[in-house]
């Protein structure tokens, strides 16, 4: 009589027999590289918070983006910090602003690099919220109306999707319509569908310099205690014309990636945000875990959870890995 746990370890023999019966895999192709980018010229600059990642000017992005694709990682999305910042968050929609204009930069050094863009207010407001504040609050419709106009601009700069973050209710509808009416109907949403008002979110404010500065996002972002409202959230926005359902943070909420591959048939993205990179980099450099090990180990989980899409500031250093 063969015994099951036989049969299993016949199969761990060597990497050639895992491969053949491995249940998930992963590789580059999944894989969105976050990109800050930055006022000024010859800019390259650490985020203390966040080693190995960078701020980079303009004109440092071809560069960037040739060394993602020598890599087989062939989709970035991009986080502007403008020069000014004003209450209402003027930056974010300028024909010549910051993320705008990486766009073209990108686009014409790298033509084949899907270029997706971040739309939200938190980078451009003086007060660090995500829209419109009226009244001490933030207006939800004042600020939809203002995030289609960003969308906008994104896509006629050259952006191949757009990513709405600010989790205002109605955004969806408001950026898909705007988009349809100038004569852009191809160009897919990513929606952050299911944003948790989460505490690893500290280093990507770092990075972005856009740490609210009064009050905080619960208001707009959701209970970490909550699943059935994901659902209903993502439902929302596919009913308003998502094309991709993320979930953020990604290791904390893999039950919610995994509903959200149950219930819907639009790909799924997880974001692997600022706070899990900077654990598992800052547990490497005191010699705590094997880094390189905790990384993939880290993915895959995203992927087994079920994650099409990986938005991760290790997309550079796993595709290396996969590599060889």
């Amino acid at each position: 009589m063969i015994f099951p746990e036989y049969r299993a370890r016949r199969m761990r023999r060597s990497e050639t027999f895992r491969a053949l019966v491995r249940e998930t895999s992963i590789s580059q192709a999944q894989f969105i590289y976050p990109l800050f980018v930055m006022p000024g010229k010859g800019m390259r600059e650490e985020v203390s918070s966040m080693p190995g990642v960078f701020r980079l000017s303009v004109d440092q992005l071809a560069k960037e983006a040739k060394a993602c694709q020598a890599l087989g990682v062939n989709s970035v999305i991009l986080f502007g910090l403008p020069e000014k910042k004003d209450s209402k968050g003027s930056g974010a929609h300028a024909r010549g602003g910051i993320v705008q204009r990486a766009i073209k930069e990108l686009k014409n050094a790298a033509p084949e690099l899907a270029v997706c863009t971040d739309v939200c207010l938190c980078e451009y407001t003086s007060h660090g919220h995500c829209g419109i504040i009226l009244d001490k609050e933030v207006d939800n419709d004042a600020t939809i109306e203002v995030l289609g106009q960003v969308a906008l601009s994104h896509v006629m700069a050259g952006a191949d999707m757009v990513a709405p973050s600010d989790m205002m209710d109605g955004r969806i509808a408001e950026i898909r319509g705007v988009l349809d009416e100038n004569n852009f109907p191809m160009v897919p949403i990513m929606s952050y569908a299911v944003k948790y008002a989460s505490a690893f979110y500290g280093p990507f404010r770092d990075a972005a310099d856009c740490a609210p500065q009064h009050g905080d996002r619960r208001s707009y972002q959701m209970d970490p205690a909550n699943v059935r409202e994901a659902l209903r959230e993502a439902t929302l926005d596919v009913e308003e014309g998502a094309d991709i359902l993320m979930v953020k943070p990604a290791l904390a909420y893999l039950d919610v990636i995994s509903r959200l591959k149950d219930e819907f048939d639009l790909p799924i993205a997880a974001y692997q945000v600022s706070g899990e990179y900077a654990m598992i980099k800052a547990a490497a450099a005191n010699g705590w875990v094997d880094g390189e090990r905790v990384m993939a180990e880290s993915l895959m989980a995203i992927r087994r959870a079920g994650a099409d899409i990986i938005i991760t500031y290790f997309a550079k250093e796993m595709a290396r890995l996969l590599k060889g």
